[in-house]
Parts: C-alpha cells; sequence; structure tokens
C-alpha cells in the first residue's frame, strides 16, 4: 500500500528527534551521523574508517540507546576465532544424555558492533560473511538465523597503522557504506573539553524502539523509485567498470550489482529522511561515494598518483548525464 504523506511527514519528524539525539553523543560529525541513519534506514551494514579516539565507537553505542536495541560488542583482535563471534557447539548433560548443544556468540544481537574489525586474522573477519549476507549463521551443518532487525557496524583502523590486516573484498561489499570519520575542528574540540570527562559515558535517552523503527525502515521499501533514477543507478554502477568511462580509465574492477540495490535502497532512505514520496537523482548523488568507494579497485598506477575512490565516484558522477524526471501522474499531484 502506498505511503501518504503524512505518514512519510511522520516518520521524517522521528528520524530527525533521532538525529538530534546522536548528534548530542557526537560533536560535530552532523553529517556523518545523517549517513550513518541513511544506512540503517536502508537496513545496511555500515563500515566507519578513521584514527583511533574520534568517536566511533561512543557513536554506535548511542545508537543502541537511541533505538532501544539489544547490542553486544566484539573487540577484534589477532588471535580472536571465529567461533569466537558465531558460538560453538558445547556438550552439555541432557535428559538423553550428553549431546553437543550449540551456545550463541556475540553475533546474535541486533546491533552488533565489530571493533577494530582490521585487527583480526581475513579468517576470522570472513565469519561475518554469512550473517551479513543471510541474516543467519552455520555451525557443523546447522543453520540458525539471527535477530531481525540485524545490524553489523563496524569500525576499523587505517590499513597504515601498525597490526592491521586489510578486509578482503567480499567482506567489504557486505558493507551498504564505508563512512570516513575525520578529527574534530578547534571549535568541535573546545565543546567536547567542556562537556565530556574521560570514561564517562554521554547520557543518551530512548528516543524509539526496535519495532517502531523496523516499522520505518519498512517504509522505506515503499517510497517510489522512478523508472529514470532507476536507469541512472545502473549506468552509475556500469559506469564503474573498465572501458565504460573515461573515469574508469584509472579503475582495475569496479561495483557488483549489489553496489546498483544499495544505491537504489540508500536513495530511498534518503527521500524518506526527506519527507518526499520517491527517491531522485539528487538522492542518489548524496549517497554514491559511501556506497561506492570501498568497492571501486584503483590501478596500483593511480594509487601511486595518489588518486582516490571518493575523487573517481564524483568525476563519474559528472560523466554520467541524468534524464528528465517523469513521474506518474498521481504522484506529481501529491
Amino acid at each position: 500500500m502506498p505511503l501518504e504523506e503524512s505518514e512519510i511527514a511522520a516518520h521524517a519528524k522521528t528520524i530527525r528527534s533521532l538525529t538530534d539525539a546522536l548528534n548530542g553523543v557526537l560533536f560535530g560529525q552532523e553529517e556523518l551521523v545523517d549517513q550513518v541513519v541513511t544506512g540503517l534506514l536502508a537496513r545496511g551494514h555500515i563500515l566507519l574508517e578513521g584514527l583511533p579516539g574520534l568517536g566511533k565507537t561512543e557513536l554506535v553505542k548511542g545508537l543502541a540507546k537511541t533505538l532501544e536495541l539489544e547490542n553486544k560488542r566484539i573487540q577484534f583482535t589477532p588471535d580472536l576465532l571465529p567461533g569466537d563471534i558465531t558460538g560453538n557447539p558445547v556438550l552439555q548433560e541432557t535428559e538423553t544424555g550428553r549431546e553437543f548443544v550449540f551456545q550463541e556468540g556475540p553475533i546474535f544481537a541486533n546491533l552488533v558492533l565489530a571493533d577494530e574489525i582490521n585487527r583480526a586474522s581475513p579468517k576470522t573477519q570472513s565469519a561475518l560473511l554469512e550473517a551479513m549476507q543471510e541474516r543467519r549463521v552455520t555451525v557443523l551443518g546447522t543453520s540458525h538465523e539471527l535477530p531481525d532487525p540485524f545490524f553489523v557496524l563496524a569500525t576499523q583502523n587505517p590499513i597504515e597503522l601498525e597490526g592491521t590486516y586489510p578486509l578482503p573484498e567480499a567482506q567489504l561489499d557486505r558493507f551498504l557504506f564505508k563512512l570516513e570519520v575525520y578529527r574534530n575542528s578547534v571549535e568541535t574540540l573546545e565543546q567536547i573539553v567542556k562537556n565530556r570527562e574521560i570514561g564517562v559515558e554521554p547520557m543518551v535517552e530512548p528516543v524509539l524502539s526496535g519495532e517502531e523503527w523496523k516499522q520505518i525502515s519498512d517504509a522505506v521499501r515503499e517510497i517510489y523509485l522512478p523508472d529514470v533514477v532507476a536507469s541512472y543507478i545502473a549506468r552509475i554502477v556500469d559506469a564503474t567498470h573498465p572501458g565504460s568511462s573515461k573515469a574508469s580509465r584509472v579503475i582495475k574492477y569496479g561495483a557488483s550489482p549489489r553496489a546498483a540495490l544499495g544505491l537504489a535502497s540508500a536513495a530511498k532512505a534518503k527521500a524518506l529522511m526527506a519527507g518526499r514520496i520517491n527517491a531522485s537523482f539528487e538522492d542518489v548523488a548524496a549517497v554514491a561515494i559511501p556506497v561506492l568507494q570501498h568497492r571501486i579497485i584503483l590501478e596500483y598506477e593511480a594509487r601511486i598518483e595518489g588518486k582516490t575512490t571518493p575523487q573517481v565516484v564524483k568525476a563519474l558522477l559528472e560523466e554520467v548525464p541524468r534524464q528528465e524526471l517523469d513521474l506518474p501522474a498521481t504522484l506529481k499531484e501529491a
């Protein structure tokens, strides 16, 4: 059933209350907070990259409190094993004798904080692959469904830091967004010094329940995606492949169809946050860098020259043409 304008307006107002609460947790990062909320509305997983101490973990913990979601934290270390994430069968006494009983790991939560994910080995990182894609884990041939909703918010340190492992491409592709967390301005640092104490977490009040959040994220799927916008998404993703555009000359590997689906979902979420009934070209452009930057691999020569994937995505957006937005008459009247 199509959404009514009043429903969209109510959802947009609730989302603004959530972003306002999160801005009280992480000072001076309004754009980052907006992008995180957009990604979760689209039911995607998010990778936050930045130097230690910039507030990545605090943002995730604040998000769990505002949404009243069950959350668990996994501290990724070099000695972490896959079973430490998914859980393990444990030998227990039962009515029928001794048998193995599956004990759930910390992955069984609505909101999982994978802290410093790139400090664990690739083998351990791969334990998240099935969970992030299928929303379940399989141990000894038996599948176990994960809670709904289920989100992974991972933090990682820049790979230049000691003791880090680069995430495999298959793992990166499971993240809807990759977001950069930048250092604070002097004004923001002053605000932090005045309002924060070491070891004291900021007070955060719940804004809505997990069930209410599910209803809002379900509403994202009802946002209309015009054919011309769908075509725009398809042409952007196609342009990331070598030989498909001028900007792709520096690209070694382009984005997958999962990236196109991610662009569509995130654009719909942007539209709902703005209180609109349909997604637009601007919505797609607003989420293109977070969705595509970690799914594109540049040629070695381009990286040596200092080119970055966000720069390439910007060039793609300038190159791929838009078409006139042709909405059905009912939506034009709305």
